[in-house]
């Protein structure tokens, strides 16, 4: 077929046969990488159980009962071997010898599998735990944190696993922050007496108060404000 140019010609160049090939070949690749998007495995409750689960058990001991509870968290790896592999938790179990809690802890751990199961963000479980309070009263769990119910800490451990599986990131100090906290730590540890710069129980001044950030006594006031040595909030800014 003959094509009639109307326009005075300024340039040419030759069309080898890898050039015409090029745009076929583009649209082959884009072809197949929209096909293996969509046969990734995304969680959701009509997801059947593995055969196999990874799992990872937490202790939990409070001095709310004598014996101590066993969480149980088990993660499904979606698309194995592949590059959208993710690892996701897939149910809860809780034990113990205690048999005073028995009837709620079934209950909150099947809910909460199925929150697991039904896929999305499920991170939000975490701060829903933590703000259960028990009407008579939290306890300091090792370390100085301070925990408001066995709910909170059963919370707590969620979090601990999520942040180990990545699907929350931890929210580090940067160098600058870490090195200020080092410094007030050392210039209260100057002024504080020997004998009562630690305790047994935590790793932060005895005296240090609670801080409302991170539950956890480490707040100490240097240079009349108060500064938290553990997750660097302040009250001065």
């Amino acid at each position: 077929m003959a094509t009639k140019i109307s326009k005075k010609i300024v340039s040419y160049s030759v069309v080898s046969e890898e050039e015409k090939a090029l745009p076929a070949v583009e649209a082959l690749s884009r072809t197949e990488k929209a096909a293996s998007t969509s046969n990734v495995i995304h969680m959701h409750e009509k997801l059947e159980r593995p055969d196999m689960l990874l799992g990872s058990t937490y202790k939990v001991k409070t001095p709310l009962t004598e014996h101590a509870l066993y969480v149980t968290v088990n993660d499904v790896i979606l698309n194995q071997g592949t590059e959208h592999e993710l690892r996701r938790p897939f149910e809860v179990f809780i034990n113990s010898k205690n048999m005073d809690h028995f009837q709620w802890i079934v209950a909150l751990t099947r809910i909460i599998s199925a929150v697991f199961r039904k896929g999305g963000d499920v991170t939000f479980l975490v701060e829903e735990l933590r703000s259960v309070f028990d009407p008579r009263g939290g306890y300091f769990k090792r370390g100085g944190k301070f925990m408001p119910s066995l709910v909170a800490e059963i919370g707590e451990v969620i979090d601990q696993h999520l942040r180990f599986i990545g699907m929350i990131k931890d929210d580090e100090l940067d160098d600058h922050q870490k090195r200020f906290l080092e410094e007030k730590r050392e210039q209260f540890d100057a002024a504080a007496k020997p004998e009562a710069t630690e305790t047994a129980e935590s790793s932060f001044p005895a005296g240090a108060q609670l801080c409302t950030k991170c539950s956890t006594k480490a707040m100490i006031k240097m240079d009349g404000c108060m500064t938290c040595l553990n997750c660097g909030d302040s009250k001065c800014g």
